[in-house]
């Protein structure tokens, strides 16, 4: 009996050791691993983390450069509309003021102390006075003030100027300007002292004061400055309803 078992011999038993610390089966060499399972490892080593797909999208706020750029240029689109209107004002003014003062450069070395002469009879003359007062003579006894006031106006146009955004303002303006820069010259510069000059005269309309061509600007300069006023625009450009 022993005999015969020994040729039977004992079947194989697997090992405990096997069985429990035993390597996991290989496929067997030069055969392809299964398709579902090199998926599997693909999509897992090509996977990206989640936040990945954020890395090269813009910030939801948009680009703060961008932004920086674009106030940049709207406030030098701004400042550009702004120096039209300061050019703007400047040219009525220097227009203004260099037809002031050729007519009366003009008027005192041909008309001055000879006799009227008539542009359209007795309506309408050339007649060269000396104005020590304001405009169409009023208040010869107050020249130094009068020299004060047209002073204090051209200050308060160059300041006005800075904040200047509108045209028919801008003309306004000018004509202001031009008008108070002419009769300034003449007090600062004329008989009989500085700050103390008269001013020349020649427009002599009937039955009306004689001024020049710097009053005309003055006046012209104001009437439409009441106008723009009513109308509620102001020098900024804004307009307003009262």
């Amino acid at each position: 009996m022993a005999e015969a078992e020994r040729i039977i011999g004992t079947p194989d038993i697997p090992d405990a050791e096997g069985a429990d610390g035993a390597e996991p089966q290989r496929p067997a060499e030069g055969t392809e691993p299964s398709p579902g399972a090199e998926s599997t490892r693909g999509d897992a080593k090509g996977a990206e983390p989640a936040h990945g797909d954020t890395e090269g999208a813009e910030p939801a706020g948009g680009d703060p450069a961008a932004g920086d750029e674009a106030a940049a240029g709207g406030d030098a689109a701004v400042g550009g509309r702004r120096r039209k209107k300061i050019l703007v004002l400047l040219c009525v003014a220097v227009l203004a003021y260099l037809l002031d003062l050729v007519s009366k450069t003009i008027v005192v070395a041909e008309l001055e102390h000879r006799a009227p002469v008539e542009i359209f009879g007795d309506w309408l003359k050339l007649e060269v006075i000396r104005n020590a007062g304001a405009a169409f003579s009023f208040g010869e006894a107050f020249t130094v003030i009068f020299t004060a006031i047209a002073s204090v106006v051209i200050i308060v146009i160059i300041r006005l100027a800075r904040k200047l955004y509108s045209l028919p303002w801008a003309i306004a303006l000018g004509l202001l300007l031009g008008g108070a820069l002419g009769n300034l010259t003449d007090r600062v510069f004329r008989a009989p002292g500085v700050f103390e000059g008269a001013v020349v005269d020649f427009i002599s309309p009937a039955h009306f004061a004689v001024f020049n061509l710097a009053d005309s600007a003055i006046v012209c300069g104001g009437f439409l400055i009441v106008i723009l006023s009513f109308k509620g625009l102001d020098p900024d450009g804004t307009v307003h309803k009262d």
